[in-house]
């Protein structure tokens, strides 16, 4: 008996660890892509949005993003401002100044700036909208710049400086903040 007992142990940790490594692997390495790309209770975000008393001179409505802190307002009546976890720009990649929202897209295509395409050669030179995009479920253009508020596929990287100068958010988060604001939004960059 000893001898079966021991079978089905060793039977179970194997299956076991078969499934664990299984859940381990992901198919969307491609560019870094997470394994919570779907969103959902699996995308548990580090950082979470929550409303807090927030005194400033800007007109609700405004975006206020804080590269140091890895936040990004959205300003509210009253004092108060919606908070958000982002991604910014590592270093030598973070920039300050006011723009304004010029473009809002869902499940934007991307097509990578020919800077960053120096760096890495080994991008796509265009993707389509959807699932597999790292621009994520939305996108809002920041005036002339390069740069966009965007989601991600990889929301362990919010809160972090990785990104070439755009600001990252979980595709909730970015969901909804773009419900929230429109084109002519300004976005009031710290660095």
């Amino acid at each position: 008996m000893n001898r079966v007992a021991a079978a089905l142990v060793a039977m179970v940790v194997l299956v076991g660890g078969v499934g664990a490594a299984s859940a381990q692997e992901d198919s969307r390495g491609f560019m870094g892509f997470g394994p919570n790309f779907f969103g959902g209770a699996s995308d548990a975000n580090p950082i979470p949005r929550t409303t807090v008393n927030f005194a400033s001179n800007y007109a609700p409505g405004t975006i206020y993003i804080d590269t140091a802190e890895r936040r990004l307002y959205l300003i509210l009546q009253g004092g108060q401002a919606l908070r958000y976890g982002i991604g910014v720009g590592r270093d030598g990649f973070r920039w300050g100044g006011v723009h304004r929202i010029t473009a809002k897209k869902e499940w934007p295509s991307w097509t990578p700036p020919s800077q960053m395409l120096r760096r890495r050669p080994d991008l796509p030179r265009h993707m389509a909208g959807g699932i597999d995009n790292p621009l994520g479920a939305r996108a809002m253009y920041l005036g002339s710049t390069l740069y966009r508020i965007h989601g991600s596929n990889e929301p362990e990287t919010i809160g972090q400086a990785v990104s070439s100068g755009c600001f990252r958010m979980t595709n909730e988060d970015v969901q909804d903040l773009y419900d929230r604001v429109r084109v002519g939004t300004t976005v009031v960059v710290k660095n």
